[in-house]
Formats: C-alpha cells, sequence, structure tokens
C-alpha cells in the first residue's frame, strides 16, 4: 500500500453491519426521491464509494450510438468520456464480467493514462456491469483503490457493490426515460413556439432569441440555473395562442381597430387554456407565461390587469425579453428601432410596463443579450 500511503490516503476499517445498512438507507433515501441524472450519478458513486470504503468511485453510462463510456461525476475529477472498448471499464462492459485486480499496473487490460495526466496512483480495482431491467448491459460501476489496510477488495465488496449496481441500473433507467420524455417536450414547445410566430410572419429565431434572453434575465435576477433554464424552455410557447387568431389581423400591416385590438389579446387567454390542464412542470410553467407576458407593472396591461408582483416572475421577465426582440427587429408594421431608442424606452418604462428590478438587470446583462441577438440573427 506504500503508493496509497505516497498520496496521503486515510485508511479506514471495515464497516459494522449497522454502518453499511446506514448508507444503504441514506443513498436509497436520496436515490429514490430524485429525477436529475447529474445528481444521480453523483448519489450513486458516493453510495459505492462509501458502502465498499473505496478511495474513489465513477459510474459509467454506454452511449450505444457513440460507442463511448461517460460520465457526468467522477470523484476527483471532471466530466468525463471515452472509446467504450478502452480500459478496464471497457472490458467489464463488453465481456458484461465483473474485475478484480490488486495491482493495476500489472494487468494488461488497465489504461495508466489517467493516472499519468492527474498524478493519481490506481491500484486496486473492482469493476461491476450495470444492467436494466432487460438484463442489458448500460454501464459499470468502477471502484477505484480500498481504504483498507489491506488494500483489496474483497468479495463481500463486490457482493455490495453488485447490490448497489442492480438498484442504480432501475433508477437510472427510470431517470433516462424522464430525460427522453423531457427532451420530447422540449422539442414540442420549440416546435409550436415557432408555427405561433409563423403565422404573424416572424421567424423560428425570434423564440430563439426571447429564449435565450430569457434565462439570462433570469439568472441575472438571481433565479436557479434549473429555474433558469425552465423559462427557457417554457418561453417559447409566449404566443401560442396566436394559432387562434384570424390572418387578417396578425397580418395587418397598419394599427389595428380597437376590436381589433381586442381580439388580438385573446391570444394570452388562448394560450393559457391550450396548456393550463398539463400536469408537466414545463407545459405549467408555459401557461403561466402565455397567460401573463402582456400584463404591465402598473396594472394597465391584460388580459387581467395584474398589478407588481402579482405578475409571476415568468410573465414579468418574458416580456421585457419580447419586447426587446420585438424592437430591434424588423416586422410587418415596423422598422427595427435603433439601440439608445430601445435602451431609453426601457428606462422610461421602468416600474410602469416593466418590473423596476428586472429593467436594472436587463441593462446591467445588455452586453451578453446583444451577444446573443447576433448569434441567433435572421
Amino acid at each position: 500500500m506504500h503508493e496509497l500511503q505516497d498520496i496521503k490516503i486515510k485508511l479506514k476499517e471495515n464497516l459494522a453491519p449497522e454502518q453499511m445498512l446506514h448508507i444503504i438507507f441514506h443513498y436509497v433515501s436520496l436515490i429514490a426521491s430524485e429525477k436529475d441524472l447529474d445528481l444521480l450519478l453523483l448519489y450513486m458513486a458516493d453510495m459505492g464509494r462509501d458502502l465498499i470504503l473505496a478511495d474513489r468511485c465513477t459510474l459509467w453510462l454506454h452511449n450505444k450510438e457513440t460507442h463511448q463510456l461517460w460520465t457526468k461525476v467522477a470523484h476527483g475529477v471532471k466530466a468525463l468520456t471515452m472509446p467504450d472498448e478502452v480500459g478496464l471499464a471497457g472490458y467489464a462492459l463488453m465481456k458484461n464480467e465483473t474485475i478484480f485486480i490488486e495491482d493495476a499496473y500489472k494487468d494488461p487490460r488497465f489504461n495508466p493514462e489517467m493516472d499519468l495526466k492527474t498524478g493519481y496512483h490506481t491500484q486496486s480495482v473492482l469493476v461491476i456491469p450495470i444492467q436494466n431491467q432487460n438484463g442489458e448491459t448500460m454501464g459499470v460501476y468502477q471502484a477505484i483503490n480500498k481504504l483498507t489496510s489491506d488494500g483489496v477488495f474483497s468479495l463481500q465488496d463486490m457482493n455490495l457493490l453488485s447490490l448497489a449496481a442492480s438498484y442504480s441500473g432501475k433508477a437510472l433507467e427510470s431517470a433516462l426515460l424522464d430525460q427522453e420524455i423531457e427532451q420530447t417536450q422540449r422539442e414540442i414547445i420549440f416546435t409550436m413556439g415557432v408555427i405561433g410566430e409563423s403565422r404573424s410572419k416572424e421567424t423560428g429565431n425570434h423564440v430563439k432569441r426571447v429564449a435565450e434572453y430569457s434565462k439570462v434575465l433570469a439568472l441575472n435576477y438571481g433565479l436557479s440555473p434549473s429555474e433558469s433554464d425552465l423559462i427557457k424552455v417554457a418561453s417559447p410557447m409566449h404566443d401560442i395562442g396566436k394559432v387562434a387568431i384570424p390572418d387578417d389581423i396578425l397580418k395587418k400591416p397598419g394599427k389595428l381597430s380597437d376590436e381589433e385590438f381586442s381580439m388580438m389579446q385573446a391570444h394570452t387567454e388562448i394560450g393559457y387554456g391550450l396548456l393550463k390542464e398539463s400536469h408537466r412542470k414545463i407545459l405549467r410553467s408555459a401557461a403561466i407565461i402565455a397567460h401573463q407576458h402582456h400584463e404591465k407593472w402598473n396594472g394597465t396591461g391584460y388580459p387581467k390587469g395584474l398589478k407588481g408582483e402579482e405578475i409571476h416572475i415568468y410573465g414579468r421577465i418574458t416580456a421585457i425579453a419580447d419586447v426587446f426582440d420585438a424592437l430591434v427587429s424588423d416586422r410587418c408594421y415596423k422598422k427595427a428601432w435603433d439601440l439608445d431608442r430601445v435602451i431609453n424606452l426601457f428606462k422610461e418604462e421602468r416600474g410602469v410596463q416593466f418590473d423596476p428590478k428586472l429593467v436594472d438587470v436587463f441593462l446591467g446583462c445588455l452586453e451578453e443579450i446583444l451577444v446573443l441577438k447576433d448569434k441567433y440573427a435572421d
């Protein structure tokens, strides 16, 4: 174990049965309630590491299309990908075999490339294939360097990690399915947003820009990365209600009559009606945005005349993103405004049409927004 001592790893005593049970129950409770794939990989790696007293544990997933093993989380290293036939993990995957090694450098299957990059020294290794409910190998657990005085993984370690792999396979399969469903929702939402805008002669890049601006505003306002991403995904549906507005109103180049404008306003209620019954978080968020992105801070907006923080933050954010893009873009009824004119309008409408704090946020991150404007130009 001199190599392990050289890197100052603290040795441990084998776990008592009650300690093992505590670890199992702790991580099972975390994993059972978690849908985020990144966090699942972290919890599963932590569970394997703590359960068998490994220094490091990585959970690799197999991408059959790219022929790669990948991990979003690995102890002590950044996110990694590697060819699925490389190293001990690749061998265990391809052969669907468990691997026990006391000294990795004496095994020809070991790939020392990562050790050479990081300065770490791999000695003992345990690799367990992970299978889905159909018995297909979907990845591997790889544990490195046993932290007991003998430095060697045992048969009990294999059994414990196999138990963790069996449970992890089921949880991962469920999470991957949820991820696929969410990705499908994202694609449908964006496509429907494009359809809604195309009816009024807008381009698909308008909804793309509004989505990108909304995320930047949300992050700079202080919302979490996950909630900011949710707004980005949901905001393309802000004008989906336009699908029910007659063409002669949507495409009218001149000013709308009072009656025509009233009909145009109905797109907020129509969009809300289309989306509000969904139980999916993304679509519920899209419903809020479709309904409230024309409300105004001073209560003079539509459809409900909401005022101030009665307007959901998602609606307030999308309102600024949508108006900004409308002003700096050519439309059937106007030419694009120059940037100074746009900035002056937002300053004038601070606390009138728009949330004053969000206007300050918008002006503070304007350079970042302009980069996105150019990146997704029509």
